[in-house]
């Protein structure tokens, strides 16, 4: 800028006349450039992100919904964001083993005012967020390693009022059978009080009915909790029973419906208690809750997940809030010795992952008639089983955090059910090799299901070594590869040949040759023939011929398509094609479509093996969702399935599948790589209590992002996969993991090669790097690659206490 300066200078009279001031200009602008150069290296030319900044892109989400239960447990309770409590022990979508609990849910609004007195309920079908702008104040107890989910109410009047609520089973021990007695704890306190102005008492109105939010949706809104007043009404009446206790200063209470005990009151030494019908046969009740302005002042609540006999009760409340939750935190402490353990700087994203391993086995079940445990694709909403988004919480998540006893426990259902569902499409007969969701658990079957269960067992064998388990599950991994194999060679179709004939890929139920199914297919073949090669199967060549000549056939289709679709311009000028989702064209354009382009499109294709990430056509279609006509397109009112868009590197429908983070990855794009990693995390999960999100403020109650969050963290840091027989460390850790305040640690990570451990500080002075890394190797990888990170200042690595100069890669030796 200075030399641009100086030569206009020398070409205007009106320059020469102001020669000192322009001179000391020059001077200011310099050093000011030179500054910011030093800002721009120090940042390695950009802004990196970190926690914090990714918080500031994204606004806290409305209509988030959090699960609270036991591992396992058939049931679960919801906690809304404000502070709701839904008894919801039937779930959302029907299943056969959960039928006989239809009708039996509870609801408990918490309103805290000065009077106790109740909103009115509204008239008509009224989205709850309409009612109270849709984002509360929640947190977690970090003092607890237990879920203890925190609401705050702010008041007005000088107090903050707060629940605190966990859940318990009985014995405090794993279920046996799924459906053993299960309760929340609810404690209503005062959680401060204003020292300059401040009431006397303050109320907690508690609205007692059966669940009246329902999840319902629109193609505008996609997917909300809606109120329905009319299902409010408890058809059997509640009948209050007051209690007396040797051991409360204050009495309690019991609340039943037809002679059990729906509701207990404990108060602890504080509040006071009234209880009414809020109208005649109306059906909803007022439990009103009265408590002196003490910080600390509290009352205590008792609900079972369905009703039951008082000494069943009895017996809970006798261990009362602490004793209840004592038991859960021995029992939520407890973790197998394969966990890994992962502390980063940043305390968010440690919680966000602790948080999210306990989610995935909250969500999750017994079914008591058969014995068969799974996974479920979400709570109060999706509370059956997509087997493909719920797969990747095992091959992308658990079983990259060593929880592999949970995930073989898991998936044992699919062994049972192997080849008793016809595949979704007219080309395929039922087939003793296809794997799918078991009809008890089904919502949509997507041909993908068979690929990514494949992908499930195949990983979990590579990542564990697991003798027992690939003695068990190699027949059937191969009956799998035979399905495929089978499939593949079907010609009555009018699709391309020699690769998966049509079938229905998505929600959409439209049976296509879609990109989608063709991906996970081979993801699922080429994972399995990778377990065949390291176990010398004989059948290992034969599939892995198979696989490249799918390979081939796909590429060829994919390209031959590709020639026919429109174009875009980019910013440079050129033209390029807006790849196809499907190899054939669908009979139909289904409104899914536009925003399946992305999530389900051409962008998974790097990660399934069938495109390299590299590829001109792929680095363009993700600049497509980036900057493209789509951007154009969306509206201040858009819903989750309209044109979708890439917004700080994740998908505008649903962040789970957002592939362009794990393209970013493969070629090494730090920028848009730490930019959607750090988006998953602060975006399409729930800042406040981290419960993830099927679309950005919908469907929440899940865990379709903590997969890809997962192994996006951990490929950071430890990469298994990025080329055949290497170990790559630290080739995309975010700067803000490099600290001279504290370790980071990545211990006992499962890999491929066994475990490992990876420990990382910055010296205090800034110029070294201390690491310590080491292995318990099965299979001891060809080459382990330690990648530089671009910190500024590092002029030393020093590994297992042996300093090496610092340079952008070292390979490690001798370990």
């Amino acid at each position: 800028m200075s030399s641009i300066l100086t030569n206009l200078y020398a070409k205007n009279r009106f320059f020469a006349a102001m020669r000192p001031k322009f001179l000391f200009l020059v001077t200011v602008a310099t050093i000011a450039l030179a500054g910011l150069k030093m800002r721009a290296d120090e940042q390695n030319c950009f802004p990196e992100p970190n926690i914090e900044t990714a918080l500031a892109w994204w606004p806290l989400p409305r209509n988030v919904w959090t699960p609270l239960g036991w591992k396992s447990h058939l049931f679960r309770f919801q906690v809304v964001y404000n502070g709701t409590l839904l008894c919801t022990p039937a779930g959302w979508l029907p299943k056969p083993h959960v039928q006989k609990y239809q009708g039996q849910n509870f609801q408990l609004n918490f309103f805290p005012s000065l009077d106790g007195v109740l909103p009115p309920m509204p008239h008509e079908n009224t989205k709850v967020y309409k009612m109270d702008g849709g984002i509360g104040d929640q947190h977690w107890r970090n003092d607890m390693v237990a879920p203890v989910l925190c609401t705050d109410w702010p008041m007005q009047d000088g107090l903050i009022m707060r629940s605190e609520v966990f859940t318990h089973l009985k014995g405090g021990k794993d279920v046996v059978t799924g459906t053993e007695p299960l309760y929340a704890w609810v404690r209503l306190s005062v959680a401060y009080v204003d020292p300059v102005r401040a009431p006397q008492k303050y109320c907690f109105a508690i609205q007692l009915s059966k669940d009246y939010y329902d999840v319902s949706g629109t193609l505008e809104d996609s997917v909300f909790l809606l109120a329905d007043p009319i299902k409010a009404k408890l058809k059997e009446p509640l009948i209050w029973k007051p209690l007396t206790s040797s051991l409360a200063k204050q009495p309690g209470a019991e609340v039943e419906q037809n002679g059990k005990v729906r509701l207990r009151v404990q108060t602890g030494g504080s509040g006071a208690l009234s209880f009414t019908e809020t109208g005649t046969n109306s059906g909803i009740y007022n439990l009103k809750i009265t408590l002196p302005a003490r910080a600390g002042a509290y009352t205590d609540l008792l609900v079972p997940i369905l009703p039951l006999p008082k000494e069943e009760t009895d017996a809970e409340a006798a261990l009362d809030f602490d004793g209840a939750l004592l038991q859960s935190e021995d029992y939520w402490k407890q973790k197998p010795s394969t966990a890994a353990y992962i502390h980063t700087p940043e305390k968010y994203i440690n919680e966000a992952l602790s948080r999210n391993i306990q989610f995935a086995q909250i969500i999750a079940e017994r079914n008591p008639d058969k014995g068969e445990y799974s996974f479920l694709s979400g709570s109060y909403g999706y509370d059956t089983l997509w087997s493909t988004p719920s797969s990747m919480i095992s091959h992308m998540c658990l079983d990259l955090l060593g929880y592999h006893a949970v995930v073989a426990r898991n998936v044992e259902l699919y062994k049972a059910n192997q080849g008793t569902v016809h595949p979704p499409g007219l080309s395929y007969t039922l087939h003793p090799g296809y794997f799918s969701t078991p009809k008890s658990l089904t919502a949509i079957d997507w041909l993908t299901d068979h690929g990514a269960i494949l992908e499930t067992l195949s990983r979990h064998a590579l990542l564990t070594g697991d003798q027992k388990f690939i003695d068990e599950w190699l027949e059937p991994i191969i009956k799998g590869c035979d399905f495929i194999k089978d499939s593949c060679a079907a010609t009555n179709h009018a699709g391309v040949k020699g690769v998966m004939p049509p079938a229905v890929a998505t929600d959409s139920g439209v049976p296509s040759q879609a990109i989608w199914n063709e991906a996970w297919t081979y993801k699922g073949l080429t994972t399995s023939i990778q377990l065949l090669k390291k176990l010398k199967h004989p059948q290992a060549a034969e599939f892995g011929s198979f696989a490249d000549d799918f390979k081939r056939k796909f590429q060829a289709a994919f390209l031959a398509q590709t020639a026919k679709q429109p174009t875009w311009v980019a910013s440079d000028g050129k033209s390029y094609p807006i790849l196809p989702a499907n190899l054939i064209p669908p009979p139909e354009h289904h409104v899914y479509d536009d925003a399946f382009l992305l999530d389900t499109g051409p962008l998974c294709l790097p990660w399934s093996g069938l495109m390299d990430a590299s590829d001109p056509l792929m680095r363009s279609f993700a600049d497509f969702f980036r900057y493209g006509p789509n951007n154009k397109l969306r509206g201040p009112q858009t819903g989750a399935i309209s044109r979708a868009v890439l917004r700080h590197e994740i998908s505008s429908c649903e962040p789970c599948y957002s592939w362009n983070i794990v393209n970013s990855w493969k070629i090494g794009d730090r920028q848009t790589f730490l930019e959607g990693l750090y988006s998953l995390f602060a975006g399409a999960i729930s800042p406040q209590t981290f419960i993830n999100c099927e679309h950005r403020n919908a469907m929440y109650g899940n865990v379709f992002v903590a997969p890809l969050m997962t192994w996006s963290l951990r490929q950071a840091v430890i990469d298994d996969q990025l080329a055949e027989g290497e170990l790559h460390l630290l080739r995309l850790v975010p700067q803000s993991w490099i600290s001279a305040r504290e370790e980071t640690v990545f211990a006992n990570m499962p890999t491929e090669y066994g475990p490992v451990t990876l420990r990382f500080k910055k010296s205090k002075d800034g110029r070294t790097l201390e690491v310590f890394f080491a292995g318990a190797w099965r299979d001891k990888p060809k080459k382990i690659i330690l990648h530089m990170p671009p910190v500024v200042g590092l002029t030393k690595i020093k590994i297992n206490g042996k300093s090496h100069p610092a340079k952008s890669e070292i390979v490690l030796k001798d370990l």
